[in-house]
C-alpha cells in the first residue's frame, strides 16, 4: 500500500471543514495562543501603566503596536511557536519567549522581565479558554442556534391551524396543529439558549497557589488583590478570587451542560421530523442532481436529520464529558485539564454541524395536507374523549344520568376503528342536552385541537401579550 500524505483525522478538519470553520478561528490551537499572546500583552501594559518597579506608562503608540502581536498573529507567529515549543516543551513558555523577542523588536527591552511577571501557565491558560469559548459560542454558536430557532418559529406560524393526528405511545391521540408542536421546541429552545447566555465566563489571575506569593515578594505593598480584580474583568471576565491554580472550571460544567442539553433537545426535533417525514406528514423536496439510494431511484433519504442526530450524540458525548472531568483537579494542580480543554472545539464542531444539518434539512420539507388529512379521517375515534368528557359534565349538571361515561366509550372505540357516521349516530341516543349534542355532532377530528393556534402565539412576543 503506497503511503498517503498526511490526511485529516477529525472529520471536522475535513470533510465538514466548511461547516465548521469559523469556530476555528477561536478554538484551534492557533486560537488559544493569540488569545495566550493577548493575555500576556494586555498584563504587560497593566504593569507599566500602575509604573510598577520603576517602569514607565507606555506611549498611546508603543501600546497600540504591542497590541498589534495580537491583531497581526499569523502563520509566520503560528510556525514560530512551533519551533519554540519543540525546544521548550512548554506551551505557555514558547508564547513568553516569542512576546519578548517582540518587545526587543519594538525597542522595549526594558520591560522585557515584566512579560509573564509573577505568572504561572495557568493564569494566561485560563483567561485565554475564556477569551475564545465566550468568543466561539457568541459569535458563532449562538448566532447559528438562534437562527435555527427563527427558523422554526416561522414554520410553527406557518403551520399553527394546520390540524394532525397526535400520537401518544404511537397510537392515534387527540389532534393537535403542526405549528403547535414546532411551537414547543421553540418555547424549550428559547428558556434553554437565555440560560446559555447567563452563563459568566470567569478567570483568574493569583498566581502559583492562588495566594499571590510571588506578587507579594516583589512588591509588599502593592494591592495586588485588586489589581487581578481589575485586570480579570478588564478583559470582560467575571473575576474569581478564590482558587487553587487553576481556575475551577465550574462555569466551563454549566456550559457544556446547558450546551449539550440544547442538543438533546434537537435531537427530540430531529427524530419527531424524521418521524413525520416517514408517516408522510412532510414531504421531502428532491434536490436537483442528488441521489437517495445508489440502487432504489425513488428513494429520498431524511439524511439532515440522521446527520444531525449522530452529530447531536457526539456533541452530548464530548461535552458531558468535559463537564464531568473539568470539575475535578487533584490536590492544587494536575494536567488533566489541559489535553481535556483542547478538545472543547471538537465538541462544539459536531453541535455547530448538527445546526447546521438541521438548519439545512428544514428547508427541504414541505407539509403534506392531504396526508395530514387522511389519517385525521381515519381515526374518528379520537373523538371519544371529547364525548365521555361532555358526557361527565352534563352529568356534574344534571342534564344526564349516563353512569360511567369512560367505560361507555372504551366499549365503542377502543381496539377498533369508527367512522363518522356511526359516531354521530351514537352521539343522537345520548340521554344529554340538545346544545352539547349539537357541539358533539359538529365535533370532527380536523377541528378537535382545542386551542393549539392560540397557544402558538407564545413563541411571538409581539402576540402573547
Amino acid at each position: 500500500m503506497s503511503p498517503l500524505s498526511i490526511q485529516p483525522l477529525s472529520p471536522l478538519d475535513g470533510r465538514y471543514q466548511a461547516q465548521v470553520a469559523a469556530l476555528g478561528e477561536h478554538l484551534s490551537e492557533a486560537g488559544l495562543n493569540r488569545a495566550r499572546i493577548q493575555v500576556e500583552v494586555e498584563w504587560l501594559i497593566h504593569l507599566t501603566d500602575a509604573e510598577l518597579f520603576g517602569s514607565r506608562r507606555l506611549t498611546a503608540d508603543e501600546a497600540r503596536q504591542l497590541r498589534a502581536i495580537v491583531t497581526e498573529f499569523g502563520d509566520d507567529d503560528i510556525a514560530d511557536l512551533a519551533r519554540r515549543e519543540a525546544v521548550t516543551r512548554h506551551d505557555v513558555k514558547a508564547v513568553e519567549y516569542l512576546v519578548r523577542d517582540k518587545l526587543a523588536a519594538l525597542g522595549l527591552t526594558e520591560i522585557a522581565e515584566l512579560t509573564h511577571f509573577a505568572c504561572t501557565s495557568e493564569d494566561i491558560n485560563n483567561l485565554a479558554y475564556a477569551l475564545t469559548i465566550r468568543a466561539a459560542v457568541r459569535d458563532v454558536w449562538m448566532p447559528r442556534a438562534r437562527s435555527l430557532v427563527e427558523t422554526l418559529r416561522a414554520l410553527a406560524l406557518e403551520l399553527r391551524d394546520q390540524p394532525m393526528l397526535a400520537h401518544t405511545h404511537g397510537q392515534p391521540a387527540t389532534p393537535t396543529t403542526m405549528g403547535k408542536e414546532l411551537a414547543v421546541t421553540v418555547h424549550r429552545l428559547e428558556l434553554l439558549l437565555a440560560t446559555v447566555d447567563a452563563i459568566e465566563y470567569r478567570g483568574k489571575f493569583s498566581g502559583a497557589t492562588g495566594t499571590f506569593s510571588a506578587h507579594l515578594a516583589a512588591e509588599p505593598d502593592h494591592d495586588w488583590i485588586s489589581a487581578s480584580r481589575d485586570f480579570v474583568t478588564g478583559l470582560g471576565l467575571t473575576w474569581n478570587p478564590l482558587t487553587t491554580q487553576i481556575e475551577s472550571h465550574d462555569w466551563q460544567a454549566q456550559l457544556y451542560q446547558r450546551i449539550s442539553h440544547v442538543g438533546r433537545v434537537l435531537h427530540n426535533l430531529c427524530t419527531d421530523v424524521w418521524s413525520y417525514i416517514s408517516m408522510g406528514y412532510f414531504r421531502q423536496i428532491p434536490q436537483p442532481g442528488a441521489t437517495g439510494s445508489s440502487t432504489m431511484p425513488h428513494k429520498i433519504n431524511p439524511i439532515r436529520f440522521e446527520n444531525a442526530e449522530a452529530n447531536l450524540e457526539l456533541a452530548s458525548a464530548l461535552l458531558d464529558s468535559l463537564a464531568a472531568t473539568l470539575v475535578t483537579s487533584r490536590l492544587q494542580r494536575d494536567l488533566t485539564d489541559s489535553t481535556t480543554q483542547r478538545n472543547v472545539g471538537v465538541a462544539l464542531g459536531h453541535s455547530l454541524l448538527a445546526l447546521d444539518n438541521i438548519s439545512k434539512g428544514l428547508g427541504e420539507i414541505a407539509i403534506d395536507p392531504d396526508a395530514l388529512a387522511r389519517d385525521l379521517d381515519g381515526n374518528w375515534e379520537v373523538l371519544g374523549e371529547a364525548i365521555q368528557t361532555v358526557i361527565r359534565a352534563e352529568v356534574t349538571a344534571g342534564r344526564s344520568s349516563i353512569a360511567d361515561p369512560y367505560a361507555m366509550l372504551k366499549e365503542l372505540t377502543r381496539g377498533h376503528r369508527i367512522g363518522g357516521d356511526e359516531l354521530r349516530a351514537f352521539v343522537e341516543g345520548l340521554d344529554i342536552s340538545s346544545e352539547a349534542k349539537a357541539r358533539l355532532v359538529a365535533l370532527t377530528p380536523h377541528g378537535y385541537v382545542g386551542a393549539a393556534s392560540r397557544l402558538v402565539d407564545f413563541i411571538d412576543p409581539a402576540l402573547a401579550e
